[in-house]
């Protein structure tokens, strides 16, 4: 995992690789779309429309995990680009577990596949993600190898909960209409 200081809005760095930032956090509100909002803000992406990306590492990638306040950076109400996962939990006691896996391809060129999945419990989601991540392997014909899990789990006090996985990849204004 590589922290790449000098990167603007586009994801670019000065090392001429791409960084795709990974966060995670969790919220709780009196209604799931105020838990989404409070999971956003925990894991440092609020205040932005989210583009939601599949799930391609693009070659020459680099992925950093990193704490919400180093997440990438925009202006309130900019687009950013990114493969999300979230999960709800809404019943007193339940959990709410979202996670984003990926793998790389072997032969070093930085591209890869991300899969994200949600559910109840931390292997459950685990499992999940290297079922997908071993399968979406299994159908290319390139040769990939599991890198890292990122998990976020949340549970229900009585108020809805969300756990929230964001790897972003840019943020872009909106320009003139």
């Amino acid at each position: 995992m590589t922290n790449l200081t000098e990167q603007d809005a586009s994801g670019a760095s000065s090392a001429g690789l791409f960084t795709i930032r990974v966060s995670a956090g969790s919220g709780k509100g009196r209604t799931s779309m105020a838990a989404f909002d409070s999971a956003l803000r925990s894991a440092g992406v609020a205040d932005h429309n989210l583009i939601r990306l599949s799930s391609i590492i693009p070659p020459a990638s680099v992925i950093d995990v990193c704490k919400p306040e180093q997440q990438l950076r925009g202006t309130f109400g900019d687009a950013l680009y990114c493969v999300y996962a979230a999960a709800f939990a809404t019943e007193r006691g339940d959990d709410a577990v979202s996670g984003i896996g990926w793998s790389r391809a072997t032969d070093g060129s930085g591209r890869g596949l991300f899969v994200e999945h949600t559910g109840h419990a931390e292997e459950q989601v685990r499992t999940m993600i290297n079922a997908s991540l071993t399968d979406m392997a299994n159908g290319r014909s390139e040769s990939f190898a599991f890198e890292d899990i990122v998990l976020s789990s949340a549970r229900c006090g009585g108020q809805p909960a969300c756990s929230v996985v964001v790897a972003t990849y840019r943020t872009a204004g909106w320009g003139a209409a």
